[in-house]
């Protein structure tokens, strides 16, 4: 090795040791408040809760939805599937370090941008030990930072079942840093960090159409641009494993009550009425998939069950803390045949391979619970919702979708012409797990 690479090695090493020996001093100090900051003022019980959310969000990517989506893949795709839920943890967590945060959260100067945040806190500087966002002024800032981390890595696993069982995983990986950048950042800045559909009173309590429509609808355009895998519609491409899908829903259910509940930003009277609700409408919408399910095939299964959970608890989700419990029952009764719809007549219906019904379960059951908080939103439950409208909500949706299906356009065309999207037939018909990552199941 010459000895000049070397020399500059060896300083770059003493570099990153000089700063992380530094890191702790400055994260410690006291600094100047930046545009989003106030001082903490700190809620114990309030930040005890979010702690506890934001482990429980975070099981809901790892292990919940890797075995959710694992189980529903053939076999041989088992291991790629895991992969992009971990891929996708692993990716954002490190851009949301870089800029996801303050693109996300962030402001510039004195107004904030209405669609997306300012620089200002690039790698997190100048968040303190006793610093808070404003919109949450009792929890520590790293607290705020770490809970919206968990939502933002989910976002970009639940598109990996759109496109499951044919993409690189190059492919992947440069998908999901750009879309990240490109399309979450955005959106959660225009619906929760001050931008203009949160100005405009669009309600999105937990994530309808930052998490799930957002996804769904990117999950469309990544199944119609990929194309359907070799062999749908004619190959069997049965679910090889639904304990693992149901142990996976199990977890995503649990997880669940921090993501909705944990939206509270505190141990509260909402964070309550939230936990309920998101028990509650998932069991209508499961009984209401399985009721159209059961009259229409005369058998109900437990796919359909296990489906009609998720999109109970997708819909709930923009209501969660804006609605009564009737409002919530309703809710999760309408979205589970509506779903149904989406994942099992429309996608055969217009052709495109959603593989694991991304855009069938999240987008269209994100988009009925999204109209329906305008419907059923209770300022009795919460003040926020005084005002409420579908045509608000409709309006958001509209701005969220758009959004999202344009920049993930952009996304795939940057992959298609540098790593590629698919991989070759060949690969395709072996499976991903040995073609792209050298393992098998046995």
């Amino acid at each position: 090795m010459n000895p000049s690479t070397i020399t500059k090695a060896a300083a770059f090493c003493c570099g990153l040791f000089a700063f992380a020996l530094s890191a702790p001093a400055l994260a410690a100090a006291p600094p100047d408040l930046l545009a989003h900051q106030v001082p903490l003022a700190l809620d114990g019980a309030g930040t005890a809760w979010i702690l506890t959310s934001t482990a429980l969000v975070l099981m809901m990517t790892l292990p919940g939805l890797a075995l959710f989506y694992g189980g529903m893949v053939r076999k041989k795709n088992l291991i790629a599937t895991i992969a992009h839920s971990t891929a996708a943890m692993a990716i954002v967590t490190v851009l949301w370090f870089v800029a996801g945060y303050t693109l996300s959260f962030g402001t510039s100067g004195a107004a904030t941008n209405g669609f997306i945040g300012g620089v200002q806190a690039l790698f997190l500087n100048g968040v303190g030990v006793k610093t808070a966002h404003a919109l949450t002024p009792g929890l520590p800032e790293f607290l705020w930072i770490g809970y919206q981390l968990t939502f933002a890595i989910i976002t970009p696993a639940l598109i990996a079942g759109a496109f499951a069982e044919r993409i690189k995983f190059s492919a992947s990986v440069l998908f999901f840093t750009l879309w990240h950048l490109i399309v979450y950042a955005p959106i959660c800045h225009q619906v929760w960090g001050g931008g203009w559909m949160g100005e405009l009173g669009v309600l999105d309590f937990a994530g309808g159409a930052v998490v799930h429509v957002n996804a769904g609808v990117a999950g469309l355009v990544c199944a119609i641009v990929l194309g359907p895998r070799h062999g749908w519609g004619r190959d069997n491409m049965a679910p090889h494993n639904l304990a693992f899908t149901a142990i996976g829903t199990g977890l995503l259910f649990v997880g669940w009550m921090g993501f909705n509940g944990g939206s509270a930003a505190g141990a509260n009277e909402i964070a309550a009425v939230a936990v309920f609700n998101s028990l509650l409408a998932p069991a209508a919408a499961a009984v209401g998939w399985i009721a159209v399910e059961w009259t229409l095939k005369k058998k109900p299964t437990l796919l359909g069950l296990l489906t009609g959970v998720v999109a109970g608890l997708v819909a709930i989700t923009p209501a969660a803390g804006f609605v009564d419990p009737r409002g919530a029952f309703l809710i999760g009764l309408i979205s589970g045949p509506v779903a149904y719809v989406g994942a099992v007549w429309l996608k055969h219906k217009l052709k495109y391979d959603d593989s694991l019904d991304a855009f069938g379960v999240h987008g269209i059951a994100g988009i009925a619970g999204a109209l329906l908080t305008g419907v059923f939103a209770n300022a009795a439950i919460n003040p926020l919702a005084e005002g409420a409208t579908v045509w608000k909500q409709a309006v958001g949706l509209g701005g969220a979708m758009l959004w999202s299906a344009v920049g993930t356009f952009i996304v795939l065309m940057i992959c298609k012409y540098t790593v590629g999207l698919r991989v070759e037939k060949e690969a395709e018909i072996e499976g991903l797990d040995y073609s792209q990552h050298g393992e098998a199941m046995h």
